[in-house]
């Protein structure tokens, strides 16, 4: 029976888990094989470390063992031809020259999974459980489905990619713009569930931080790519990025949330303001927007005023206006509703928000509450802070919530 890992050594898996499947997955040439291994690593890991204590090197232990476990494996199903072969690739330990745009192992792992042959949300499911080691629930909660449809979504990619024959391979530039948009949804959902948790945590700085890394990959190899031609939503994506992890000093303050217009914005990073805002202004500049151009544009807006009264609510609310035309799902329009309130006040807001089909979303529930405590119905929105409590995913969350209810008919909160 395994030994369940330790809370620090369960964070030490999670950061260390997308990094030892992607360099095994380039050795094996296959991801099932690549994942098992690591996951039996991961299990004698988290019977030996609590005894023998963290090895210096976390990554290159479970890379080690996991290689050694998928040498196993190979040995016993003794294909002695090209398994023999992959058995030696794997021991050898001389690196792999780097070929191809793709040069990152990681980056790779993305643009395998995000294969046109797999559908586009199981693209997204399979690299966030494969990359970011993201749990069935968490990338379930992610995309507002049952858990057990997330498990069968996964299954089947998995399937999938058995039955065509997928490989792991260096992507040729030829492959790239057809993965490209997939790319990029996997890596914005990855940043989403590092700054807004459903595993606890307020935030979980590897997630964000391994998805900004793979940005600025991403954004180089289109640089040097020039048969890719100019991609500004890229650079789009990377200034959202970078934009909304300026503000991550300032987001939480004693384990609870605090709202954009609350927080102390010189706590705000100002390098990665600047950086975010030229990226905005490059990629709009090309007359080409994009979802994520116009998302970056939104908190360009935020990070542009000094104080939250300077924010210019007009435009917030025009740059919806073209990401609702381009997107329009009910959690844009949810976002769009929140800046209505600012510009025409909580009622029009509140009878755009109760229209949208959002009632297992908490920040569906969040913002119907915080308009209707404006409105002074407290009854009302006692309970629909109930309801955004028992949905939210992490604790930071869940306080600032919970302050908000009880400090209804208190005055001001």
């Amino acid at each position: 029976m395994s030994t369940p890992a330790p809370v620090g050594l369960s964070a030490v898996f999670r950061a260390e888990h997308g990094r030892v499947v992607a360099g095994l997955a380039r050795r094996l040439g296959d991801l099932d094989l690549a994942e098992d291994a690591v996951g039996e690593a991961l299990v004698v890991a988290a019977e030996r470390w609590p005894v023998d204590g963290v090895p210096p090197n976390p990554g290159a232990w479970l890379t080690t063992v996991a290689r050694n476990k998928a040498l196993d494996r190979l040995r016993r199903e003794q294909r002695r031809d090209l398994k023999h072969a992959e058995a030696q690739m794997v021991s050898d330990p001389t690196p792999h020259e780097p070929t191809g745009p793709v040069a990152d192992d990681r980056l790779r792992l993305v643009f395998t999974c995000c294969h046109p042959a797999l559908a586009p949300e199981a693209r997204v499911a399979l690299t966030l459980r494969l990359l970011g080691g993201l749990t069935v629930p968490e990338i379930a909660a992610a995309y507002l489905v049952p858990e057990t449809t997330m498990a069968q979504r996964l299954t089947r990619a998995k399937q999938k990619i058995a039955r065509a024959g997928i490989p792991y391979r260096v992507p040729a530039a030829s492959d790239l713009p057809e993965r490209l948009d997939g790319v990029l949804a996997v890596l914005y959902l990855v940043f989403n569930e590092g700054y807004l948790s459903h595993s606890g945590q307020a935030v979980r700085e590897d997630l964000t931080g391994e998805a900004i890394r793979l940005a600025r990959q991403l954004h180089e190899m289109v640089r040097h790519t020039p048969s890719l031609g100019a991609q500004p939503e890229v650079d789009g994506l990377l200034a959202l990025m970078l934009l909304t992890e300026a503000r991550r000093p300032a987001r939480v303050a004693e384990g609870r949330l605090v709202p954009l217009a609350e927080q102390d914005r010189t706590r705000w990073d100002a390098a990665l303001v600047d950086e975010g805002h030229r990226l905005v202004r490059g990629c709009l500049a090309l007359g080409r927007p994009g979802p994520y151009q116009l998302q970056a544009a939104v908190n360009a807006v935020h990070t542009d005023a000094l104080d939250a009264s300077m924010t210019d609510w007009s435009q917030v609310v025009q740059l919806y206006d073209q990401l609702l035309a381009l997107r329009p799902t009910p959690v844009v329009a949810l976002n769009r509703a929140a800046a209505v309130a600012e510009v025409d006040g909580p009622e029009v807001a509140l009878g755009v928000v109760d229209r949208l089909p959002l009632e297992r979303y908490h920040a569906w529930h969040a913002t119907r509450a915080d308009l209707l405590r404006r409105l002074g119905r407290h009854e009302e929105a006692r309970t629909a802070y109930d309801a955004a409590i028992g949905l939210a995913g992490n604790d930071a969350e869940r306080a600032f919530l919970a302050g908000r209810r009880d400090g209804l008919g208190r005055g001001p909160t």
